[in-house]
């Protein structure tokens, strides 16, 4: 067990400590991109074949750390923000998460004959919130370490394009600048890169922004419940269905409770804080665990059709989302 959580407090100890070096400190980059990258580097190394030991380690850090990550990211929103700007930002949300899963979904596997993990992955990580809502859905329906590493990548990558490309985008769009905090929320992919695209913007566009993508944070719980059971009734053997009985992810009701709980108590800042630094902690190293157990030939297996789905996903938020932005909150 220790030598697999010592490799994964080695990877978030170097991702923590690399985002704060100059250049990469004013990307907006995630320790979770830097650790995954640690892990695959060095999960591939020779002598990480040899660490037998390792894997009940980086199993708990890819099950319980991941949840306990997950349930402490609730501590970023509250209800009051939700209010605050009106049950349209809901349905704007909701809208732009359910047309680019169906779209991902569709696209993925009839289109491009990407296998169903890979698809529902990208296509949760474009809709809702990259990397967290990849690793959600990973601990949903327990999917291969390849296949969530390729996921996180391609939004990765589009999300770091969309926080560049947004704030050049918008003197060209017609939107003033509270309308165009509520694009940059509802369809830019982690909430790093929204704050910094509605920073870029101003700071109408900022605030806007945050409140549209905690609510797309927040509809990660159903979209965990709903795809629990869909992904049991469609991929799970008949008798499998019979044993396993309901795919409950109960994580998202700890999320939610945490949402309740940082919307009725006054923590004080430190304490928060820390709270909320511990859940990046635990999901970094949920992160690394994952990216040392990747294999870089089955990543190459996968080919560029996810990079493809995600580029597609990525045009859709764009412009379709536009399109919502103005329709519903115009």
């Amino acid at each position: 067990m220790w030598q697999g959580l010592l490799i994964c407090a080695a990877l978030t100890t170097a991702g923590f400590s690399l985002v704060r070096l100059p250049g990469l400190a004013e990307s907006g980059v995630s320790p979770l991109v830097v650790a995954l990258l640690l892990g695959i580097l060095t999960g591939n190394l020779p002598l990480a074949r040899r660490l037998e030991h390792a894997g009940p380690g980086l199993a708990f850090a890819t099950r319980w750390l991941l949840r306990g990550g997950i349930v402490l990211f609730g501590l970023s929103l509250t209800l009051q923000q939700i209010v605050a700007l009106g049950p349209k930002v809901l349905l704007l949300d909701a809208l732009v998460i359910t047309g680019v899963l169906t779209a991902g979904y569709v696209i993925g596997t009839r289109v491009l004959g990407m296998d169903r993990e890979t698809t529902l992955l990208t296509s949760a990580g474009s809709a809702i919130c990259g990397a967290a809502a990849v690793l959600a859905t990973e601990s949903t329906i327990r999917s291969r370490p390849a296949a969530t590493a390729m996921a996180v990548a391609t939004v990765v990558l589009f999300g770091s394009l969309a926080m560049l490309l947004y704030p050049l985008l918008y003197p060209l769009l017609g939107m003033d600048e509270g309308l165009y905090g509520i694009y940059i929320g509802a369809t830019i992919h982690e909430v790093a890169q929204v704050v910094a695209a509605g920073e870029a913007v101003g700071p109408e566009a900022l605030a806007n922004a945050v409140i549209v993508k905690l609510v797309r944070v927040m509809l990660l719980v159903p979209f965990l419940l709903i795809v629990g059971q869909w992904w049991l009734r469609r991929h799970t053997p008949a008798e499998g269905r019979a044993q396993g009985g309901l795919v409950i992810p109960w994580f998202a009701f700890g999320f939610m409770a945490m949402v309740m709980f940082n919307s009725l108590v006054d923590l004080p800042a430190p304490l928060h804080d820390a709270l909320v630094l511990a859940g990046q902690v635990a999901l970094t190293m949920a992160m690394a665990a994952l990216g040392f157990e990747t294999r870089l030939e089955k990543l190459r297996a996968l080919g560029i059709r996810p990079f493809l789905l995600a580029l597609t996903l990525f045009v859709l938020l764009i412009g379709g989302g536009w399109i919502a932005s103005n329709l519903l909150m115009g």
